[in-house]
Parts: C-alpha cells; structure tokens; sequence
C-alpha cells in the first residue's frame, strides 16, 4: 500500500480537537516522515507500514511535552485510528490525503 504524500489528520483529544499535517516520503526504500502542527515540525520515529496498518511515534512538545504513539489503518485516501500518549486514554485520529487535482 502506498502511503506516501501530505495527509490533514484531526486527534479527538479530552482537550478539544488538534489538527495536524503528515508528511510521508520513500527515501531510498525507506519510509520516512514528519508531523506539523501547534507551531512545531517533529520527525515520526519507529514508522512502519505493514499491509493497510501504518504505525509510528512522535515527541511533541506543545501544547504540551509528550511521546506519542499513533496505530492507524490505511483505506486509499484516508487514515483511521488513534494516537495514544503514555497512561493518557486514547484519542481518536481521522487523516485525509491531499490530491494534487481537483
């Protein structure tokens, strides 16, 4: 499954929702990435694609310093799951790929 390209996310938080961007690459047969949002870009760490499941971890620090680890599944153009920070309960993610055309 590809799951490369500029991805909106939305994390159902207690706090309210957070919107994110998902920056995903094949860089010499790895896959790698970014998240922004908050006013912070930050590396995606342990990221793995296995079949329709995309996994991986990211350290915020805003609007407050976490570890976050997402599990996500796949569907074309859209991303369901939840990201989970520590003993925190888990909070629904929703991802759309953006599309170059209209």
């Amino acid at each position: 499954m590809n799951v490369e390209g500029t991805w909106d996310l939305v994390i159902a938080t207690p706090l309210g929702k957070i919107k994110a961007v998902l920056e995903l690459r094949q860089d010499n047969g790895t896959l790698t990435g970014t998240a922004r949002g908050a006013g912070e870009e930050v590396p995606l760490t342990n990221l793995t694609a296995d079949g329709n499941r995309l996994t991986w971890n990211q350290a915020i620090t805003k609007p407050m310093r976490l570890n976050l680890t997402f599990d996500m599944t796949v569907d074309k153009d859209t991303l369901t799951g939840h990201s989970r920070a520590g003993r925190l309960p888990a909070s629904k993610v929703t991802g759309r790929r953006r599309t170059n055309h209209p």
